[in-house]
């Protein structure tokens, strides 16, 4: 029968939680990082820059971002965990709710200018392609939830494709804000979301 020390842990040794020392090294680094991004844009959110800011020493920012633009991926995708919610399973509100976070992150200085700088770089440089492929994925997470769930209750059409339906969501805020360098409230977000149940969940 193993012993008590047996079953604490591998080899014998008591499992242990994650180190708060790294937990708030990682936490200093992307607030600096954040800070760059929005003071001097993304050319100024280097592993020197961020070193010097944050106290976190270069060694340690290159083990956990090798590039730095992994730096502003995690800094941007800090902000998009926190404006996604939970699918209640009423589709207006779920899809109301969501959006209302995408303008949230819009209208924030960090992830509205970490936003524009992917998009820039996307087109010449595969890291920051890759990079805008990862924050998709990650943004549109729960809106696929959303909308797949409301497809298998029969709240819009089976045949409803998830992306363009993203799209007619999404798009208009993307554009309002990013393109035409526009605000908007939450007026603007209910509209959105009306005209695309108008044009789908009636038929």
């Amino acid at each position: 029968m193993p012993t008590s020390t047996e079953t604490d842990g591998q080899y014998g040794a008591p499992q242990r939680g994650p180190d708060p020392r790294a937990a708030r090294s990682r936490a200093a680094a992307l607030a600096a990082a954040q800070e760059l991004l929005v003071e001097e844009g993304w050319s100024a959110v280097t592993h020197v820059a961020v070193a010097a800011r944050s106290g976190v020493g270069r060694t340690t920012l290159y083990r956990h971002w090798p590039d730095a633009a992994e730096l502003i991926r995690d800094a941007i995708a800090l902000r998009i965990a926190g404006a996604h919610t939970a699918p209640t399973g009423d589709l207006r509100e779920d899809l109301v709710r969501e959006l209302e976070g995408l303008r949230a992150l819009l209208h924030d200085p960090v992830s509205e200018t970490g936003l524009r700088a992917v998009i820039e770089r996307a087109g010449a440089d595969p890291v920051f392609a890759e990079l805008k492929e990862s924050l998709y994925r990650n943004g549109s997470k729960v809106f696929r939830e959303v909308l797949d769930g409301a497809k298998l209750r029969g709240g819009l059409p089976a045949d409803l494709e998830t992306d363009r339906a993203i799209d007619e969501l999404a798009g208009p805020l993307m554009y309002r804000r990013l393109l035409a360098g526009r605000a908007f409230d939450g007026r603007y977000v209910r509209q959105v979301v009306d005209d695309f149940l108008r044009a789908h969940a009636a038929r």
